[in-house]
């Protein structure tokens, strides 16, 4: 696609003269019914598997997301034909029933389509490939029109993105890129996708934050930061433990601490990265130990706990990481399981307990930067993950 086609652009109250049972009753419902809703809610569904997602045209996915407040979804998938050609889609999809919705676009050409995500009020965003490194951004506003409405045009160009902060709560959000066309220099662009502006374009250090050294990214909404967590010197074994760095969105000032020491060979690249705005707590995944690391942003403090049965390995290391802010907490992919067949996601609560696992996975891409996440309603605590084909997303409960 050019986007040149982007423009297919909600009691009574008891008497008390009723008997005192029945006011006995009634009292004991009531703090039953009070009880239950402090109580943290629970999907419908018991934890476990839930519906598949398989891209329409056969193709493989690159990038997706799902509206954190409503019930559609969208990827990317490509494909190469017999004939040279690259088929290449977006592609919408229900969240309950893993149907496609719709094809919102098709092209048969050398070019591709990567999701880059879903942002606040269901506005989501895709890379379009072109020849010769150009790319274009199209603009889905909202998701469940099944349709392009606009470019993103941000002012540094052409850039890669290749990771958008996880924030469906605020307008502000928060992507890494790296220029194109000047060494790799890394970004954070600050922008409203849906409104195409941009606050703030802040140049990092391409010998911290650059791509050597495996920069994960998310957002504290509540103080308007950016979290970084990278290995400054580029996940050599033994090395530098990570750097955890918030920077502020406003003024592009930057505060950095270094992260636990963990394991023989220490923690090498880190995986994943989340962040709860709600109570300042980040939790990352790392390469060389199989750890998950909880931190502290506002003290600069965190600790670690081991994957279950993993021993350090490091072929059974966590992946992707995502926070449900709802019910603070963070889920974690292991793609290669150290509790069962296949791969699992892990439900850590805050301070590093475990709370569930649910088995039965087998996720794709689980390593790559953008194709690899973990996607979640935490309203109907449901998500989807890659896999298990690399056509396919593997829905869940939790």
């Amino acid at each position: 696609m050019t986007l040149d086609s982007i423009a297919t652009i909600r009691s009574r109250e008891t008497s008390m003269t009723q008997p005192p049972s029945s006011r006995v009753y009634i009292l004991g419902l009531v703090g039953i019914i009070a009880l239950a809703a402090a109580l943290p809610l629970r999907a419908v569904a018991a934890p476990g598997l839930g519906p598949v997602v398989t891209t329409e045209d056969g193709g493989q996915i690159f990038g997706f997301d799902i509206d954190a407040h409503g019930n559609d979804g969208v990827l990317s998938s490509s494909q190469d034909m017999p004939n040279g050609d690259v088929l290449s889609s977006v592609e919408t999809f229900n969240q309950t029933t893993g149907k496609i919705v719709k094809k919102v676009l098709v092209r048969r050409n050398q070019t591709d389509f990567v999701t880059v995500g879903i942002f606040a009020n269901d506005v989501g965003l895709v890379n379009h490939e072109l020849d010769h490194g150009v790319r274009e951004y199209g603009v889905m506003d909202p998701v469940k029109r099944n349709a392009f409405t606009r470019r993103w045009t941000p002012p540094v160009n052409p850039i890669e993105v290749l990771e958008r902060a996880d924030n469906q709560e605020t307008t502000t959000s928060v992507l890494y890129a790296i220029e194109l066309f000047n060494q790799d220099v890394p970004d954070l662009i600050v922008s409203d996708v849906a409104s195409n502006t941009f606050s703030r374009i802040i140049h990092l250090d391409p010998n911290t934050f650059g791509l050597n050294d495996g920069p994960r990214i998310a957002q504290d909404t509540a103080n308007n930061k950016a979290v970084i967590a990278t290995s400054p010197d580029g996940g050599t074994v033994g090395g530098s433990v990570p750097l955890i760095a918030t920077i502020n969105l406003a003024n592009g000032k930057m505060k950095s601490f270094n992260g636990v020491v963990t394991g023989l060979f220490h923690s090498g690249f880190v995986n994943g990265l989340a962040v709860d705005s709600t109570t300042g707590i980040a939790c990352t995944t790392t390469e060389l130990d199989a750890d998950v690391e909880f931190y502290d942003l506002a003290h600069g403090t965190g600790h670690f706990v081991s994957l279950p049965n993993a021993g350090g390995n490091q072929a059974e290391t966590g992946a992707a990481v995502v926070s449900d802010s709802i019910h603070h907490l963070f889920l974690v992919a292991q793609p290669n399981s150290s509790i069962s067949s296949g791969s699992t996601i892990y439900v850590y609560r805050e301070n590093g307990d475990l709370l569930e696992s649910i088995n039965g996975f087998s996720f794709s891409n689980a390593f790559s930067v953008i194709a690899a996440r973990i996607a979640l309603n935490p309203s109907k605590r449901i998500g989807f993950v890659n896999g298990p084909d690399i056509t396919q997303l593997q829905g869940f409960s939790y």
